[in-house]
């Protein structure tokens, strides 16, 4: 970014000298100028801003396409683990949805008496949260690894 070396209003920049030629200069500015030079400086800014983002959006996607293929050189080398992993994700989700279903009873049996118990709601989530995190975090794993279903023809 270059830097103009005209003085702007003191509403743009501060003049710690005493000189009078640089009050001179300073109200000697045009405001279509000072718009103008603003707005490059704006313009400037956002193209930096934009490699930056390009930049940030590269490293990303790269590890992500990295992790991709990686993944699919492990399933290649691993095709019976992979299938494996797909079975027990499809199992897995049956759990899941047996889990969450048992959460959502306990909820509309319960869930009067949490606006007055602070331990009960506490309870509630010491015994359901874990648990549930805990499960999405294999059933993450499992279905990542897991092998692709066949393809019906």
């Amino acid at each position: 970014m270059s830097v103009d070396a005209r003085q702007f209003s003191p509403m743009f920049s501060i003049d710690v000298t005493a000189d009078a030629a640089t009050q001179e200069a300073t109200n000697k500015i045009d405001a279509n100028e000072l718009i103008c030079v603003l707005l490059r400086q704006l313009v400037e800014g956002q193209q930096r801003e934009i490699k930056l983002l390009e930049e940030i959006s590269h490293h990303v996607s790269h590890h992500h396409k990295q992790r991709q293929v990686d993944i699919a050189h492990w399933k290649e080398q691993n095709p019976d683990l992979a299938r494996s992993c797909r079975i027990a994700a499809e199992q897995l989700v049956k759990v899941q949805n047996q889990f969450i279903h048992n959460m959502t009873e306990e909820v509309a049996d319960n869930s009067d008496g949490w606006n007055e118990s602070d331990y009960m709601l506490s309870e509630f989530v010491d015994r359901f949260g874990p648990r549930l995190s805990h499960l999405n975090g294999l059933l993450t794993v499992m279905s990542q690894l897991s092998a692709a279903p066949p393809q019906q023809k």
